[in-house]
């Protein structure tokens, strides 16, 4: 087995930042990567699978790509009795869930090839 990460692409891109949100409940700090993968743009997070057989520590990139970039910094995640609403936005909001948006400057090596669509 080489030593790269396993990635998994999600369904919708609100699926991934319910997700991302949802880590936070576990005490984990939470952001979302972002990086070039030809002409898309790729939204994901790390998760290490623990206890899970031999695959011990086994990393888990959790991913959407999309034709256009997010142009703001943060986003945000609010759950109440109305429901879930995501926002993306340059900053903060009091009551909401931030998630920063980190964008590298390349795909990192652990992460293996992504299959990559160009519309």
């Amino acid at each position: 087995m080489e030593n790269k990460c396993i990635p998994v692409e999600v369904s919708t891109f609100e699926d991934l930042i319910r997700f991302t949100a949802s880590m936070r409940s576990f005490g984990q700090n939470s952001y979302i990567l972002h990086f070039k993968n030809g002409k898309r743009h790729v939204y994901g997070v790390f998760v290490v699978f623990r206890d899970y057989y031999k695959f011990y520590g086994l990393p888990l990139f959790y991913y959407i790509e999309r034709a256009n970039p997010i142009q703001e910094r943060y986003i945000l995640v609010k759950v109440d009795e109305k429901g879930e609403a995501i926002e993306v936005s340059n900053g903060v909001k009091s009551g909401w869930i931030p998630i920063p948006i980190i964008s590298l400057k390349e795909k990192p090596d652990i992460i293996p090839s992504l299959k990559s669509v160009d519309f």
